[in-house]
């Protein structure tokens, strides 16, 4: 199944057969106080060199997220899509949890964005549903519910269809509907990983639709996070991850690896590429 993304003229597939798409991390403003302080003065400078060294690091997709406490994001993050359009080409996932917000940057965004996230709770449906299919935008459908979080696998599978049946009956063409199993940290559920692992299979297996997650979940309060990161990424991507949001510099190089083991890289095209841009040792 091919998810088609859009920037102002680039576009990017997201399929389930090829290779992982990046969906860049980094414009979000936890634990970034310089993105805090430049975004309340107004100042862009800081959210685009954030934006061109994820693109340099090979990210296709920029995650956008401009929340902080006092802000109004049904204003900034339009703003923050104007700014980003006129300086890249490059697809947007808008990260709000602010309907508002979200529809209010769908209005100024080129091309075809995607929307992180939709869940499967009755209210979430409602509001951001119709705005999706009105804007023509793609939807991350995280597999929570009225009921919260479950722990087993086969029912978050079940959640998954539920959001994807209810696109559908919006008007939203099941290939733009991308699932998020939800990656919990581990040190707080010795579980937590296999059984998201087991989510991601079931969906690949049983709905065949695309994947997404926030890998760097699973790893909180735990030392030496980079190496479970990329652990649990590898064994993601085996299971049927395709388009993670992550940081590239630090994700890229397990990606093209991943690529080129699962024979998704004819000839290591793709990996040599990377190292000779970023320049690291072969």
């Amino acid at each position: 199944m091919k998810t088609i993304l859009k920037g102002t003229l680039k576009e990017v597939v997201i399929d389930t057969e090829g290779p992982v798409v990046i969906i860049g991390e980094c414009i979000n403003p936890t634990r970034r106080k310089k993105l805090v302080s430049t975004l309340q003065a107004n100042d862009f400078s800081y959210m685009l060199e954030l934006a061109k060294s994820q693109i340099d690091a090979m990210a296709d997709v920029l995650d956008v997220n401009v929340g902080f406490p006092g802000v109004v994001d049904e204003e900034l993050l339009p703003q923050a899509v104007i700014e980003l359009q006129d300086h890249f080409d490059i697809p947007l996932c808008l990260d709000s949890p602010n309907p508002k917000a979200i529809e209010a940057a769908l209005k100024v965004a080129r091309g075809k964005c995607l929307i992180n996230s939709v869940n499967a709770e009755e209210a979430s449906l409602q509001r951001l549903l119709p705005v999706a299919r009105e804007y023509g935008a793609a939807i991350i459908g995280l597999v929570l519910d009225d009921d919260g979080i479950t722990h087993d696998p086969e029912k978050r599978l079940k959640i998954a269809e539920k959001i994807i049946e209810r696109a559908v009956r919006s008007g939203i063409k099941e290939e733009d509907v991308i699932i998020d199993p939800m990656a919990m940290a581990v040190s707080a559920d010795p579980n937590a990983c296999r059984v998201t692992l087991e989510t991601i299979r079931l969906v690949h297996d049983r709905l065949g639709h695309n994947i997404t997650q926030g890998a760097s979940n699973i790893s909180f309060g735990l030392p030496h996070r980079e190496n479970i990161n990329n652990a649990y990424m590898a064994m993601s991507i085996l299971y049927g991850l395709t388009c993670p949001i992550a940081n590239p510099e630090k994700i890229t190089g397990l990606v093209r690896a991943a690529d080129l083991v699962l024979g998704r890289d004819d000839y290591a095209i793709r990996f040599i590429e990377h190292y000779q841009s970023t320049q690291l040792p072969k």
